[in-house]
């Protein structure tokens, strides 16, 4: 009987290390839909630039995390507010411990590492959006070390960690506040430093639209977006190993998808009520605006509850693209920080719709602490870096492009106007 014991155990080890495992690899498909997503939505010039960073980024997120982050995020604290630093992984499981009594660990230390990382890594790829188009490629290299390193495993301890805010009670399942709000708010503090791009609002304070160069390529990114998000939230249930967890699973899929659907077709009906014309990149931005929506809270609401969470989140993320661009000139070239920030904080209010555990108090003070810690920190490094070695490019280079100017080629030299 202990042997037949030992052995289910080690089969549900099994499943929920490979459930975790592929969960892990649809967040780190996410990586490729931010890639075509803004590198659709920029200009042609800017293309290979976009690219370079969205790669580059997610090796030094893995690299950062593996060395300290992940141990800062979820290693021994010295209290619930200062985390602990130690560095490297430890070993994995032993079968003796996975056939243990109660306590025993249901899937691999390792694949807890791997699906934590590519989480960290869809954080610091909100802020390459936002700040694409001038600014400096190993500025934004010298950024992403710091904020996977250290602040958001900061903040990702408070909450995710067992630290304050998840003591308080603070209510966010796979990451409204904790990654997308995050990299918002060190998004925002890099947009306002950089300023805006030559030529986006003129001295009138007129706002001048800078189209991006390939639609397709932006869809594209949308949909994978859309699909890597199942595991985005799929897995933050962490288990899939007996039934309850398996329909809760389940519950938490379809409630993504749900929630995507209507943020796209309300961000759809306020744009064509708005301009007139039906606009597919506020479709898009609905549809991630959705996803963000529902990332705090995607268990408990019904399919037809998320929807209508995802469809306020879409109403949302049209309103506030407008406002920040016409009235706070805040150049965001793909949305990012209206997606992931402010629709980040309406997810994390709408969880008190539908979690009976969730109090308002509470949910509003994890916004406010993991905003202020991240917005502050990245203000001071990104300011640290403006002095030391400065983070836009000079006007030639932007009007240019950064492809040649930061890469040293074109993601499109046959329509390069230098091609005789």
């Amino acid at each position: 009987m202990e042997q037949v014991t030992g052995d289910i155990l080690q089969v549900k080890y099994a499943l929920d290390t490979f459930y975790f495992l592929v969960m892990g690899a649809f967040v780190m498909w996410m990586a490729a839909g931010f890639s075509m997503l803004e590198a659709g939505l920029v200009r042609s010039k800017n293309t290979a630039e976009i690219l370079t960073k969205n790669i580059v980024l997610y090796s030094i997120a893995s690299i950062m995390y593996m060395i300290v982050g992940y141990n800062i995020m979820y290693g021994d604290a010295i209290s619930s507010i200062i985390p602990g630093i130690s560095f490297g992984l430890g070993l994995d499981n032993a079968a003796s411990a996975v056939t243990g009594a109660d306590g025993a660990p249901y899937y691999s230390n390792l694949s807890d590492f791997f699906f934590q990382v590519v989480f960290v890594a869809t954080a610091m790829s909100i802020v390459s959006g936002a700040v694409a188009e001038r600014m400096k490629l190993w500025a934004f290299f010298a950024f992403a070390i710091v904020f996977t390193g250290f602040i958001y495993p900061i903040e990702g301890m408070w909450k995710w960690g067992g630290g304050f805010l998840d003591q308080a009670g603070f209510l966010d399942f796979a990451g409204s506040g904790v990654v997308h709000m995050a990299g918002a708010a060190a998004a925002l503090a890099g947009v306002i430093l950089l300023g805006a791009r030559k030529g986006k609002y003129g001295k009138d304070g007129s706002v001048h639209a800078i189209p991006g160069a390939n639609l397709p390529l932006a869809t594209l990114g949308t949909f994978i977006l859309w699909m890597g998000w199942f595991g985005f939230n799929g897995g933050s249930e962490l288990i899939v190993s007996n039934v309850d967890e398996a329909n809760a699973v389940a519950m938490v899929f379809v409630n993504t998808n749900m929630a995507a659907a209507g943020g796209c077709v309300a961000a759809l009906l306020i744009a064509r009520l708005w301009f007139g014309k039906a606009d597919l990149t506020m479709a898009l931005n609905g549809a991630l605006a959705g996803l963000v929506s529902i990332t705090a809270e995607p268990l408990t609401p019904s399919p037809e509850m998320a929807t209508l969470i995802g469809a306020i989140g879409g109403v949302i993320v049209v309103v506030s693209i407008v406002m920040l661009d016409s009235k706070l000139k805040l150049d965001d070239p793909v949305g990012a920080i209206s997606v992931h920030g402010v629709v980040g904080i309406w997810g994390l209010l709408a969880v008190c719709l539908t979690n009976p555990d969730a109090a308002l108090s509470t949910q509003l003070l994890g916004i406010g602490v993991i905003f202020a810690w991240v917005f502050a920190a990245s203000f001071v490094v990104w300011m640290i870096i403006k002095v030391v070695f400065g983070i836009r490019v000079s006007e030639e280079e932007e009007y240019e492009g950064l492809d040649v100017g930061e890469c040293g080629l074109e993601a499109y030299p046959e329509f390069s106007t230098s091609v005789k």
